[in-house]
């Protein structure tokens, strides 16, 4: 861990909130000597209060740790802010609502950023009944193939798993689809707008 709560800092969020130093250590069930030991910097809290320190100041772990407020801008939890993040080391796929701090196999993930798909990177989009058949003539082979295709709506997301040395093709439900997103390993994330 690269960071950690300060005393500066937990005396700051103290004064914020009105409390006193007995009061602070009554509620984490230590003495007001600890709490005083953190603010001088003579000490730290062990790793077992940061949860109560950070419950009692209405904070995230996260918060207490880095020192700024984590805002949800996502309020309206729409799916067209979708975000998708691959881990180089197993591949696994992870896929948020907005921003996220996402790490697989101790590597911290960036999202991938979607780019319109390009004459190597096309897709082929039929609307069957009530369905969209996908395909894409992308090579897939172990060394370069496409991993998932997502359709994303405003209200969900679809995704589809796909494999070396299978087909590039899915099906999904119509509603409402918006973008179908689609990944190579090679040369990155690729987005079709409907």
């Amino acid at each position: 861990m690269d960071k950690y709560v300060t005393g500066a800092m937990i005396k700051a969020l103290r004064e914020q909130r009105g409390l006193t130093q007995l009061q602070l250590a009554q509620a984490l069930m230590v003495s007001d000597k600890t709490v005083s030991k953190w603010e001088t910097g003579k000490g730290y809290p062990d790793i077992t209060l940061l949860e109560p320190i950070a419950k009692t100041f209405a904070l995230s772990v996260t918060e207490l740790l880095t020192g700024k407020a984590v805002a949800n801008a996502n309020l309206s939890a729409n799916m067209l802010r979708s975000h998708f993040y691959v881990c180089p080391v197993c591949g696994n796929i992870f896929h948020s609502m907005g921003a996220a701090q996402i790490s697989c196999h101790g590597v911290t993930l960036p999202p991938l950023e979607a780019e319109p798909e390009d004459e190597a990177h096309t897709l082929r989009v039929e609307a069957v009944e009530d369905e969209y058949f996908v395909s894409c003539a992308h090579e897939m082979t172990r060394q370069h193939y496409l991993s998932f295709f997502a359709a994303v709506s405003t209200d969900r997301t679809q995704l589809v798993k796909l494999y070396p040395e299978g087909n590039a093709q899915a099906r999904f439900k119509r509603n409402m689809v918006k973008k179908i997103y689609f990944y190579c390993n090679r040369d990155g994330l690729f987005f079709h707008k409907l």
